[in-house]
């Protein structure tokens, strides 16, 4: 399997702890001021993308010297970074799953666009490629389908976001369970869990959004 890691610039303290660790495997696309975040911890990224405009001259001046496959976009552009390189990592690079870190915190409105992204009929196909990952949520992506997921250890929690409409869906041996169930309208079914190790599902139609996640000790 063929793993392909995109760090955006998000919140370094809403890391993962393996990345922070630098136990992530596999081979790395930065995505703008992400590319500075790899370099610091001894990763040379396969390819940068970004508009850098929100870095100082020696900033980008130190990617350029790291990096030999830029792809620098002007900032007035119909895509974001995010898309930008998601696009060269399924395209060009060909990932079997691609990991998503750093695309979850800070502006909101950068998360949305980040988790609506499945939603485009061109990245549509590649849903279940793609997981984003942070220090309290692993997000996964599903197309209609039958399926069993195992339990994270450090997870408690279990929701089922319908990013759309959805047909027969049903939940069967989950905390709380659904038979058949008619989603009109994109929502999250939150704050389920596990039983045991896993969890089986199905739906018919639509595209769903996985989200194992663990509340963080605010006092540690």
């Amino acid at each position: 399997m063929k793993i392909l890691n995109l760090l955006v610039g998000g919140p370094i303290d809403l890391w993962p702890d393996k990345l922070k660790n630098g136990q992530v495997k596999g081979d790395w696309i930065g995505i703008d001021r992400g590319n500075l975040h790899l370099i610091d911890k001894g990763i040379d990224p396969l390819v940068a993308i970004g508009d850098f405009d929100s870095l100082k001259p020696e900033e980008l001046q130190l990617v350029r010297s790291h990096i030999k496959d830029i792809r620098q976009s002007i900032p007035e552009k119909d895509d974001t970074d995010t898309q930008l390189g998601l696009k060269v990592a399924l395209q060009e690079h060909h990932a079997d799953r691609l990991d998503i870190y750093g695309a979850t915190g800070g502006r909101l409105d950068h998360f949305l666009a980040n988790l609506w992204m499945v939603l485009e009929p061109r990245f549509t196909p590649f849903a279940p490629k793609i997981r984003m990952i942070d220090k309290q949520n692993t997000i996964t992506f599903f197309l209609p389908g039958e399926y069993q997921i195992t339990k994270e250890p450090d997870k408690k929690y279990l929701a089922f976001v319908a990013l759309t409409p959805m047909e027969h869906l049903t939940l069967y041996d989950e905390k709380y369970k659904l038979d058949d169930y008619h989603v009109k309208y994109p929502m999250s079914l939150a704050s389920n869990e596990f039983v045991g190790n896993t969890a089986k599902f199905k739906f018919g139609s639509g595209v769903m959004c996985v989200i194992q996640s663990k509340d963080i000790d605010r006092f540690n």
